[in-house]
């Protein structure tokens, strides 16, 4: 016979109803501690359970076997100290004695006690523990003010408000749940098994061993089957456990036919290459395509690009500019240079930085585009001016001095080996020879746009400082106090990003070059372009478009650096960047999924710099509303073009 127990039931009521079933059913004292004789009964049957009430009587309480709940369980008295005290009670007393409940329940306490006492003084010390620390929470709780419990229910309920389990398939609100270190282990199991049918299938086809070939290769399928989209072992199709069986047989049948160490062990290097040419060639068709989506017009980009030049010539706008040119060449305004072919993401900088800004009469916007897209960022400005900024759209084809006489990017772009470079598919295109890296074939590095903020001087001549910004980025606060900080004779403000070993100079530039190693560190930190303020005073004292150049004629061959602004930027203005607080300029929304949402939220710009654009299908949806909230989308032109789609 079981004794019948719940965790949270008494130990004297135990031992009563322990002791009331050795009397009604006459259990015998080895029926009871036999081990071998212990089982679940099986049909249902009356309990009488005895217990002392509050007021000290002795009372009895009959339920049936079938109404008790799963929190119930049969458990076989064999635990040692439990066994001593049945063996005592049963020595003390003859099973035909009336039950006396008042003086029983204290004898059977007092020698429970006892013998506890005496078997585990470690585990009695801690429940003494646990009582005085009981009676004392129940003391404060009792003694506790009104208003200091209202505060505990508030603080509690906050927390149930807080509470974020990711795991709620593990988790229980009737007990605690251990995760099983080895869940899944079927599923895992034949995996493994699938793996060493092919390398004992591919040995058993080159030697020979036709049958043996057969059957595994059918177990093989039968595996694939069962296993099919499972990820878990509760996905698994009912007969995978036979499956796993069988294969396993299989398996051993195979061992001991084709056990041979250096062939196995060849079969399986073998695997392991092919396996690794696969990757290599799926990354390398993942980049291609992610660099092809990232450098594709957007349909809706692109038709409003076409509208918007359309009604430029139709309406007949072009001269029709009113400008307050003082403005333009004013040094005690906040001048702003973007360079930009992308009409809706200029709109963007310029819509989110007027908006935070304190004194928006004060701000004056240079938009730099290509001649394409010229008339559409005319007329998009004409239509929505940035009242009370000004702005002023030029185009880079008017730049006369802009010639591949002066400009050394720009005559080596017009030259025969960058042609090469980009329209022959099998030519290198990093610094080690025959490892091709698609990210260098981006259109944007053969456009003057990308290069022109090295020429900050030239174009704006009458200024003294000016603040850069991509085309890509969000302002979220006043930019103001970027112009009154003090450089300390440094040309270039930016906020650098190396983090540990991340975006140093060795990343950017080939060090194994001595021109390189020879005048750079290779852990100096890098820094962002994008948001940057130039002093343009200092950029002429220091004739930093010279030193440019220089760098730029030594890398005709692009063994210094790859292609791209920010390496020769790094070298142009080595030693002459001024670190800018973090705060200023959080990158990676563009790449990055994992950007801390709180740098997000208190930088003053964030930049979707990367290949995942706001405006592209790629980007990252929950980086796009930083973005998005500053589109109109009641704007006809929007309508019509994003309307369509």
């Amino acid at each position: 016979m079981a004794l019948l127990s719940r965790r949270s039931l008494s130990c004297g009521v135990l031992l009563f109803v322990s002791q009331f079933l050795f009397r009604v059913h006459g259990l015998s004292k080895e029926s009871l501690l036999g081990r071998n004789n212990f089982q679940q009964p099986d049909e249902n049957f009356d309990i009488t359970i005895s217990y002392m009430d509050a007021s000290g009587k002795f009372q009895t309480h009959k339920v049936n076997s079938k109404t008790l709940s799963s929190s119930w369980v049969w458990e076989s008295p064999v635990d040692a100290n439990q066994k001593r005290l049945v063996v005592g009670q049963l020595q003390e007393g003859s099973s035909e004695q009336t039950v006396n409940g008042s003086r029983e329940s204290t004898q059977l306490s007092i020698e429970y006690n006892q013998q506890s006492r005496t078997i585990d003084p470690i585990k009695l010390r801690r429940q003494k523990l646990r009582d005085e620390r009981r009676e004392k929470r129940i003391a404060e709780l009792i003694h506790m003010s009104k208003e200091t419990e209202l505060q505990m229910q508030n603080a509690a309920i906050e927390r149930a408000k807080e509470f974020n389990n990711m795991r709620r398939a593990w988790y229980s609100i009737w007990r605690k749940e251990y995760i099983n270190p080895n869940s899944d282990t079927t599923l895992k199991l034949m995996r493994d098994q699938k793996i060493m049918a092919k390398v004992y299938a591919s040995v058993a086809y080159s030697t020979g061993e036709r049958d043996l070939y057969n059957s595994l290769t059918r177990h093989i399928k039968e595996i694939q089957r069962g296993i099919g989209d499972a990820n878990s072992d509760s996905e698994l199709q009912e007969s995978a456990l036979e499956q796993a069986k069988a294969m396993g047989h299989a398996l051993s049948l195979a061992r001991d036919k084709l056990l041979d160490g250096d062939v196995t062990a060849r079969k399986l290097r073998t695997m392991l290459q092919s396996l690794e040419e696969n990757i290599n060639t799926v990354k390398k068709h993942s980049t291609f395509l992610v660099q092809h989506a990232a450098k594709t017009m957007p349909k809706p980009v692109h038709c409003l690009s076409l509208q918007l030049t359309t009604d430029y010539f139709l309406r007949n706008h072009i001269n029709k500019e009113t400008l307050e040119k003082g403005k333009l060449e004013d040094p005690s305004l906040y001048h702003y240079a973007i360079f930009s072919d992308n009409v809706l993401a200029a709109s963007v900088v310029v819509n989110s930085t007027v908006l935070h800004a304190k004194e928006p009469e004060k701000h004056v916007f240079h938009i730099v585009t290509d001649k394409l897209n010229f008339a559409a960022m005319k007329m998009w400005f004409i239509a929505h001016p940035p009242f009370p900024a000004t702005i002023h759209v030029e185009n880079i084809d008017e730049f006369k001095w802009l010639n591949s006489s002066y400009c050394s990017v720009l005559r080596q772009l017009e030259s025969a080996r960058i042609k090469e470079y980009y329209f022959k598919a099998n030519h290198p295109s990093s610094l080690s020879v025959g490892n091709e890296n698609l990210k260098y074939r981006n259109p944007k590095y053969l456009s003057m746009l990308n290069h022109l903020r090295f020429y900050m001087p030239e174009v704006y001549p009458k200024l003294d400082k000016i603040l850069f910004l991509d085309d890509d980025i969000v302002v979220q606060k006043d930019l103001t106090p970027l112009w009154l900080i003090d450089m300390k004779g440094m040309v270039n403000g930016a906020v650098e990003t190396c983090k540990e070993s991340f975006h140093r100079f060795d990343t950017y530039l080939n060090f194994s070059n001595p021109l390189i190693s020879q005048n750079f560190d290779p852990q100096a930190c890098g820094w962002a372009f994008g948001m940057n303020i130039f002093d343009l005073k200092e950029w002429k004292k220091r004739n930093i478009t010279g030193i440019y150049h220089y760098w730029q004629d030594l890398n005709e061959d692009r063994m210094l650096w790859k292609l791209g602004s920010l390496p020769p930027g790094l070298i142009t203005f080595y030693n002459l960047t001024y670190p800018l607080d973090r705060s200023w300029h959080v990158l990676g929304l563009g790449y990055d999924p994992a950007v801390n949402p709180l740098e997000i939220e208190n930088a003053a710009v964030i930049h979707y710099n990367g290949n995942y654009k706001p405006w592209l299908d790629l980007a990252f949806t929950k980086y796009q509303p930083y973005w998005s909230k500053f589109v109109d989308v009641d704007n006809p032109y929007i309508q019509d073009c994003y309307g369509n789609q």
